[in-house]
């Protein structure tokens, strides 16, 4: 019987992934801003958005991309009156991935944690901006724009130059 309970347990240490124990695959983060009720767009590696509204805020968010890769987000901060600010949003390798050493876990190292996204989790799981005042002054300024930032009816405006 205790044979049987050895073997089990061998085969079961081998079959799963540690970090898929213990850890998540995707993690809540709270946003916070000063000034509060700020909007915010997160978007990940590829530039999709996948989330928009205002702080404070908890998001959920995914902790891969793809197999071995961890997820890299950017939280764009707005408000009237001040400044933009991107933060990025990192994710780090999780302590407990390398439990599968311990345990034997060869398939949890190499095929279940990678997969799942345990391998990751957050660098933090809050995350604060505060904003700086916009710059009212009057004086002309020059200010480059991504044309994807525009809102709609000043696109109609736009003269396409060579």
């Amino acid at each position: 019987m205790t044979r049987i309970l050895f073997l089990s347990a061998i085969l079961l240490s081998l079959l799963t992934g540690c970090a898929s124990i213990v850890s998540k695959s995707s993690y809540p983060l709270t946003i916070s801003s000063t000034p509060s009720e700020a909007r915010i767009s997160i978007t990940d590696r590829s530039g999709r958005e996948v989330y928009a509204g205002t702080t404070p805020t908890i998001v959920q968010l995914k902790a891969r991309t793809g197999f071995f890769a961890k997820a890299e987000y950017q939280v764009r901060f707005r408000s009237p009156g001040y400044n933009e600010k991107v933060v990025p949003v990192l994710f780090k390798i999780d302590g407990w991935y390398f439990g599968n050493l311990l345990l034997g876990g060869v398939i949890g190292m190499l095929i279940v944690d990678p997969l799942t996204g345990a391998m990751w989790k957050l660098e933090s799981d809050f995350l604060h901006a505060t904003l700086d005042k916009a710059d009212m002054s009057g004086d002309p300024q020059l200010r480059i724009l991504n044309v994807n930032d525009l809102p709609d009816e000043w696109k109609t405006h736009l003269v396409k130059l060579n």
